[in-house]
Parts: C-alpha cells; structure tokens; sequence
C-alpha cells in the first residue's frame, strides 16, 4: 500500500506488518509462559465481526457500513462509538481496520498535548487507515479545531515561522477513518460530532454473551473452565467483558491455591466472594455507594456532591465507574432533586426502607 509522501519528500516507511500468528499458537506460547502481555491482549481481542460476540446491532451495521465502502472501493465514514468503558469500542476499531484490509493507530484524547502531535499522526496514514482517539472528549480545543479540516476535507494546516513572518501551509492527507470512543457524548462540541456520519451506541452484555465470551478466552489462555463456572462469572461481571476477562483471571489464581485448577460454579463462587463481588455482580465500591444514600440519606433523593464528599470519592468515579450499571439494574434512579435508591437497593443491601412523613415526596 503507498504511503504517505512527508514535506521533505522522503517517503514514510510502512509499519511492520505483524505476524499472522494463529490463536491457538498464542494460546500455547500462553500456557507454556512465553508470550508477553501484549500477546495475551492480542490474542483475547477479536479481529472479525464474525468473531466478535454481543452488541449485535451495531456490530451488524458495522458490518455492512465496511461492507458498502469496500464495495465502493472507498473509505468508511468517520465512526463515533460512545458507552461505558470495557464494551469493546477499541476491539471494534481494530476489527473495522482488519475488515476494511487498513491498518490500526492507537491514541487517546489526553495524549495529543500538541497541533504537531496531530500532524505526525496524520501524515503517517496510509489511505484508508484508521485512527483510533480514545476519550476523544478530551480533545484540547486547539486539537478538536485541527481535526474538523482532516476530517472533512482531508488536509492539514502547518504554521511555519513567527510574528509578522508566519504563514500557513496546507498539507494534503490520505482519506483516511477516523474512530473516536467516549464515555460523555454529552461533552462532544456540536461541530465535532456533526462531522461523524456513523454514530454507534454500545450497552452492556447479557450473561450469555459474556458466558460466550468466558469460555473463548479460557480456551485461548488454556484455562479449564466448566459451562457452570462460565455461567457464574458471567452472571456476576457487571455486563462488561473487560471486568469478566479480568475476574477469569484471578478466579483462576484461587482456582489453582484452593483446587485443581479448574474454574466450577463453586471455585467461582468462593473467589468472587473474596473479592467482594456478590451475587449480582455489585463490587464493595458499589455498594458503598448504595449504603451511603440508603444509610446517610434516608434513600435519597440526594446531590451528587452531597455523595462524593460523603464517600470522599471523586465525583466522575461515582458518575462514570458506578452509576450507570447501578442504574441499568434498578438499584438507582436519576431525578432533578439528586440520586434516589430503588426500593431494590433497600432489599439487596437488606436495609428496611424509612417511613416518610405525609408532606414527604417519593418516587415509590
């Protein structure tokens, strides 16, 4: 594939291709201890729409968006993938770019301090690669207004000297896919988020698919897990299979001290006890949170900030890392006056529900 031509005109060297190496090969070099983590991510992380388990409806359309520009042998229309984190928005970003035959670049909001940053960037893009900007949200001002001309026209503008003396040269890119990931689509400026013609939504898992998605990476980690412990850890990974990736792990570390090795209903069972994951998958986090409404504040409803400086908590931890899951359960409800807990928290944190007077509100 050509690649981009620099100002000095020397061509940019294409990256190295990376090995074609099969999953079952990683999943040796796994259990035999010689692969390196970056392996082990690699070989959990999908590369297909067909290997790629839940979210079916946006990973459908995906599909056929990739589908439609190949057919028009064109790029894909810029990509805004929006949920809460570990829902797969930088698997699908790598997928999109092996189906469309591109390659991948990985950054983040945070990570783009620099116009020049931006620049280096996009001018190492080949024709049709993607470029991933995780937590795009948190794009500087002065980057987010250096993307719109990339994105739409395809050029870049580079300032060259001072003063009196500058000027503006306009240096033309390959078509190239941007994808950007958020968790507060809320904070996207309006300009920016016009200019994405894809918009996707990701929600969290049901059990079955994170069961399916346990028993793939058992599989290629070469760790013996029952359809019963798969089911277990499922049911208690909060709808997230980064968080059921990452409890298979180190339920597998207590399934190894206290057994035989392999991951049952009942090694899971003990380990998520110890780790403080109970039974509907609420962490000690969560139900700190919980108890700090029901227990301090009579069920709520209460300010956020009344919340955080209760817990001593930062207020985006209890809005980004908690809430929405405790939300998607019915143990939280949102309303103008502040956080209320459901009648449901009362029952699963084994609280009896306070006796409101008369003149007092409720929802329930």
């Amino acid at each position: 594939m050509a690649r981009k031509r620099h100002d000095d005109g020397v061509a940019a060297a294409p990256p190295a291709a990376a090995p074609d190496v099969s999953a079952d090969s990683l999943a040796e070099k796994i259990t035999d201890g010689q692969a390196l983590p970056g392996d082990e991510e690699s070989a959990l992380r999908p590369r297909t729409f067909a290997e790629f388990v839940g979210q079916r409806k946006v990973a459908e359309n995906l599909e056929v968006y990739v589908a439609a520009a190949k057919k028009r042998t064109g790029t894909l229309d810029h990509v805004l993938l929006s949920g809460p984190p570990g829902l797969g928005k930088t698997t699908l970003a790598h997928v999109i770019a092996h189906e469309m035959g591109t390659v991948a670049r990985v950054t983040s909001g945070p990570a783009l301090e620099r116009k020049g940053d931006l620049a280096g960037i996009l001018t190492s893009l080949g024709r049709g690669d993607v470029l991933f900007i995780d937590e795009i949200h948190r794009l500087q001002p002065i980057i987010e207004e250096s993307l719109y001309p990339a994105m739409e026209d395809f050029h870049i503008e580079i300032v060259t000297g001072m003063g009196a003396g500058a000027s503006a040269i306009t240096v033309p890119i390959e078509r190239f896919t941007l994808v950007g990931a958020t968790t507060r689509t809320g904070q996207l400026t309006s300009p920016l988020l016009s200019r994405f013609g894809i918009v996707e939504r990701l929600d969290f898992y049901a059990p079955d698919d994170l069961c399916t998605i346990i028993k793939r990476s058992a599989k290629l980690l070469g760790i013996a897990c029952d359809e019963a412990g798969a089911q277990e850890l499922g049911r208690r990974a909060r709808g997230t299979p980064r968080i059921a990736n990452r409890l298979l792990r180190r339920v597998h570390d207590f399934a190894i001290v206290r057994g035989d090795g392999t991951v049952t209903r009942e090694a899971a069972d003990y380990a998520l006890r110890r780790l403080g994951v109970d039974a509907l998958g609420l962490d000690d986090g969560d139900r700190r949170f919980l108890r700090a409404i029901v227990e301090r504040f009579d069920g709520g409803p209460v300010g956020i900030e009344s919340l955080a400086a209760a817990l001593a908590e930062d207020r985006d931890t209890l809005e980004y890392v908690h809430e929405p899951y405790l939300i998607q359960e019915g143990f939280l409800v949102r309303t103008p006056r502040g956080r209320q807990a459901t009648p449901q928290a009362f029952e699963h944190l084994k609280v009896p529900m306070p006796r409101r007077n008369p003149g007092q509100g409720s929802l329930f």
